[in-house]
């Protein structure tokens, strides 16, 4: 539940009021009881996500988590030829 900033035009008493998002907004003043009352805009706190569901990887499919522990596993998977890349870049620079 959200906490509402008040503020009264008649008599400029400020406060904060604790209220379900679909109550009425208040209109009379708690100290001068007249209906001068006005909710402030204020930037509020941010929503909570909670629980599973709310991230993509939650959706992830079996296929790719399946492909994905299997490149965790065999790491050395990309070494070679990316050093037969190297080679060949630095033969060619020595002009052989």
């Amino acid at each position: 539940m959200p906490t509402y900033d008040y503020v009264c035009d008649a008599c400029e008493h400020a406060f904060e009021e604790f209220q379900r998002i679909d109550e009425d907004v208040l209109k009379k003043c708690p100290e001068c009881k007249k209906n001068k009352l006005r909710r402030l805009f204020g930037a509020g706190s941010g929503l909570l996500f909670k629980g599973s569901g709310f991230y993509e990887t939650d959706y992830r499919s079996e296929s790719y988590k399946k492909r994905q522990s299997e490149d965790k596993k065999s790491p050395g998977k990309g070494d070679s030829s990316s050093s037969g890349g190297k080679n060949k870049a630095s033969s060619e620079k020595t002009g052989g």
